[in-house]
């Protein structure tokens, strides 16, 4: 068994993936190393994949599928997993050594302790192509640090401070316990990832280092702004799946709850911005409907949602509601770091 299991979901991935399999090889033979090859066929990241699963036996494995989308990537990384811990790396992303090494650390020290470890964050950086400054995402007004916490223990999330994807690195079996499968063919799933499991989190620690290295600033990125209006179908898909989670969980920690609402209040202020944004009929016809969706399904949810600071501004006509908006949209860009 393995300590950590990272996932690196691939598609046609060349150019980056190197560089990340790299950042993740210092981990040694506590680490295994899922590079999942999704269906690539326009360069060599199957061979790639391939030749490092050769050079790292027992450490790097190459899996092939066809092409699911990063979802399924994911979902074959978590079924073939045999660490005790799981991580999802993107391919153009990477990790810092020194942070690498601490996360590590940590990880060991609840293994071989009598404490279960559910959640272990950390803190991620925009690394924005073009970007002098690098933005950092942390959790220092939130959570307390280098502590076993649960729930209880949260203090304030700010307005745009979210754990994402980046942040976690998740307990294998809780994961497997909360039948965590995220949607075929389907971009924006990894807050699915970071949202469905939260009920079945009972333990946290947070480690105040820089350990991802989240780059962005592709015009080809899925989190480019154009690209998401051109996808909003599938945003506001991930949008109602995550709104199903929390309408099926039992959730009983007020402080839980508070934070998965403010977390569906962010997706439904993306959808709505791109939606408008777009500028056709068409998008703010879904955006209506996405709403209306909101209060058959859980009336007191969309009370919540609708009459929260973000909320009105979605829904307001006029210069009131288009200020609203402009600040919504500026969390949103925060929120995602889309350009």
């Amino acid at each position: 068994m393995k300590l950590l299991s990272i996932a690196i979901p691939c598609y046609n991935s060349e150019e980056y993936m190197r560089n990340c399999i790299e950042s993740l090889l210092p981990g040694g033979d506590e680490v295994e190393i899922l590079i999942v090859d999704d269906g690539s066929t326009k360069d060599n990241t199957a061979q790639i994949a391939d030749e490092y699963e050769k050079r790292y036996p027992g450490i790097c494995r190459a899996i092939h599928q066809e092409n699911g989308g990063h979802g399924e990537a994911v979902n074959a990384g978590l079924r073939a997993a045999r660490g005790i811990y799981f991580k999802v790396v993107d391919s153009d992303d990477w990790v810092n050594g020194e942070a690498y090494q601490e996360v590590l650390e940590a990880l060991r020290s609840f293994v071989m302790g009598n404490q279960t470890l559910d959640m272990l964050v950390t803190n991620f950086v925009y690394e924005k192509q073009g970007a002098r400054h690098k933005r950092v995402m942390q959790y220092k007004t939130a959570l307390p640090r280098r502590q076993l916490c649960g729930w209880n223990d949260v203090k304030i999330f700010m307005l745009g401070q979210y754990i994402l994807m980046h942040s976690v690195i998740y307990r294998t079996q809780m994961l497997r316990d909360c039948r965590l499968e995220l949607p075929k063919h389907t971009f924006y799933v990894d807050n699915i990832f970071v949202f469905q499991p939260l009920p079945y989190v009972k333990t946290f620690y947070y480690l105040d280092v820089n350990f991802y290295r989240y780059f962005i600033g592709r015009q080809d990125q899925s989190v480019n702004e154009q690209v998401m209006i051109g996808r909003i179908d599938q945003q506001i898909m991930v949008t109602k799946l995550m709104l199903g989670y929390y309408n099926k969980a039992k959730i009983g920690n007020l402080k839980l709850r508070n934070y998965m609402i403010r977390y569906l209040e962010i997706m439904m202020t993306v959808s709505s911005i791109l939606a408008i944004k777009s500028g056709s009929e068409e998008n703010m016809e879904k955006k209506k409907e996405l709403w209306r969706y909101v209060r058959e399904q859980n009336m007191l949810l969309y009370l919540r949602l609708r009459w929260g600071f973000l909320g009105q501004g979605m829904n307001l006509p006029g210069k009131g509601g288009r200020s609203v908006s402009i600040a919504g949209y500026k969390i949103s860009q925060k929120f995602f770091g889309f350009n």
